[in-house]
């Protein structure tokens, strides 16, 4: 099969899966501003997404992605360092300052693959985990849709605000390189648009990180008043 037996193929299958994961962060990224603007707003998108068909089928769907983006990802490093050393990616030109990212997508997609981790502990196994096991525990499910509690509580956590923060960073560093790397893969590959792309990336991914660093700074900060 194309996309499986040719380089081709899978970095077309690591582009798209790699757009489809920047689409939810951008949906998770919005999700969480909620709870700087409206505590009460956010538990309430929590309890929309709980256990419910589609939240468990969207579920399902990301951590596919997910798993189809990290097996693609290690199968082209490992091909790509047995075809050119420790080059991961054939581009023309590169920016001086995304060298260091393209250079290091696979320890930066361990460190993401980590926090993540992490973040489902926090989160995922305290809020949809506790419904879709049936939890028949009252003082666990009173908290399984009350997304500001486990909030408060993670990073009212200096350690856990520290992991977070080095989380994002090398989210950032990612990011930067993977998207306009994907929009490469898929056919905007002159000079010009990769240019553009290399630029809407940076912005992209400032952003995206930036707001998800601010609620953690943001409730840490309450956390000491």
């Amino acid at each position: 099969m194309w996309l499986s037996n040719s380089s081709v193929g899978r970095k077309v299958v690591m582009s798209v899966t790699g757009i489809a994961l920047v689409l939810f962060l951008t949906f998770h990224m919005a999700m969480n501003l909620v709870a700087l603007i409206s505590e009460e707003g956010y538990n309430m998108v929590c309890e929309f997404l709980g256990a419910n068909w589609y939240a468990v089928a969207a579920t399902l769907v990301l951590a596919a992605l997910f798993i189809i983006h990290i097996i693609y990802a290690f199968w082209l490093t490992m091909q790509n360092r047995r075809a050119r050393g420790t080059e991961r990616y054939a581009v023309t030109e590169r920016r001086k300052e995304v060298e260091w990212a393209s250079q290091n997508m696979l320890v930066l997609g361990i460190i993401v693959i980590v926090g993540l981790g992490l973040h489902l502990v926090h989160f995922w196994s305290k809020m949809m985990l506790p419904e879709l096991a049936g939890c028949k525990d009252l003082g666990v499910m009173m908290y399984a849709a009350d997304g500001i509690y486990h909030i408060e509580n993670t990073f009212g956590n200096v350690a856990n605000v520290v992991l977070y923060l080095v989380w994002l960073a090398a989210l950032w560093f990612h990011l930067t390189h993977g998207f306009w790397s994907a929009m490469q893969t898929l056919g905007w590959n002159n000079k010009t648009w990769i240019n553009r792309w290399q630029c809407i990336s940076n912005i992209y991914s400032t952003i995206v990180v930036l707001c998800f660093a601010l609620v953690v700074v943001v409730f840490y900060i309450k956390s000491l008043l």
